[in-house]
């Protein structure tokens, strides 16, 4: 089947269609307003350009999915994880979701949410792969931060800044209702991730990433190579033949371009590198999912129209669009 784009996908079976998730939670970190995101993101024309600019069929329930069923009516701290049975649960959930398209074929779109998100779409995109293919999965994880700590290391219990660690068993919790539910089939092989624009990485985690042997360009890397040439190492790391989730945190860019976002960093990527990692990515033929994250209208009066629709022109990079 033909798809939108004029590369030639290799790992989705029905490449012209695009099944979209939106993610209206905010519990893995402590603001309000990202729950706003994928809300905002719709109602800027971001499906509608999906659908007539780039030609994809859309799959989408038409609703932002907030999960308050599925909230416990207790949730205590844990191992000093804040609202880990919330995450867990709306992860879980989301995760089905995202199976649910990804099994068929279908490219995956998930507008979220905090990044605590990831442990839900990740998991479910893993499961199909390798149900579908019989393959492991690659992640491009495009962030500020590395969001690797496991819970006794992180100094803010938050769980947004958890979710790698979880995905790749670094993090382990046999608890049914605190992420007892992830399986094999639903983990990421550390040599399969990529980190691209890290700035701001907490002291355990440049541990575990040393420790581990786990691939990551920081904006050094960045300023050191230039954007072109620190893409090509990391698909080059994970080879030319894997299927590939990007998980795309708004504020891997300058605040100059994504003010508002929970936790900002100066000295980002600018919008356009960021557009380059997305079509390069998409060039390969290997991208299978995508989820853009951590925009929150509510936190900069004057810059969230900005967020908006830098939000907007990543997933279009992602999916195929292209300058000329």
């Amino acid at each position: 089947m033909t798809s939108p784009s004029t590369i030639r996908q290799r790992f989705l079976s029905k490449p012209n269609q695009l099944g979209v998730v939106a993610v209206g939670f905010n519990g893995g970190q402590c603001k309000m307003g990202v729950e706003a995101a994928p809300m905002a993101l719709v109602q800027a024309g971001l499906l509608e350009q999906l659908r007539d600019d780039l030609g994809y069929e859309l799959h989408y329930d038409e609703k932002v999915h907030h999960y308050e069923d599925k909230m416990p009516e207790s949730d205590p701290d844990h191992r000093g994880m804040k609202k880990p049975r919330s995450v867990s649960a709306v992860t879980e959930s989301l995760s089905a979701q995202v199976y649910e398209h990804a099994k068929e074929g279908k490219f995956v779109l998930t507008l979220g949410g905090d990044h605590s998100i990831a442990i839900g779409t990740i998991s479910g995109t893993a499961k199909a792969i390798r149900e579908r293919l019989g393959r492991e999965m690659a992640v491009i994880w495009v962030d500020a931060h590395a969001d690797i700590n496991v819970p006794e290391m992180s100094p803010s219990g938050n769980i947004h800044g958890m979710p790698m660690a979880f995905l790749t068993r670094l993090a382990r919790e046999e608890q049914k209702d605190i992420f007892g539910w992830l399986q094999d089939e639903h983990i990421i092989n550390t040599r399969k991730l990529v980190y691209i624009g890290l700035r701001d990485v907490d002291r355990g985690e440049k541990q575990l990433l040393r420790e581990h042997g786990i691939k990551a360009f920081s904006m050094h890397d960045v300023d050191r190579y230039g954007i072109g040439r620190v893409v090509e190492m990391a698909l080059a790391h994970i080879g030319n033949d894997t299927p590939i989730h990007l998980s795309f945190d708004v504020d891997a860019l300058d605040p100059q371009w994504a003010p508002s976002t929970g936790t900002p960093v100066r000295g980002g990527l600018t919008l356009r590198e960021g557009d380059f990692i997305c079509e390069c990515v998409h060039e390969t033929g290997n991208l299978v999912a995508m989820d853009l994250v951590e925009v929150n209208p509510s936190l900069e009066e004057h810059g969230a129209s900005d967020t908006i629709r830098t939000g907007c022109s990543i997933v279009r990079s992602a999916l195929g669009d292209t300058l000329l």
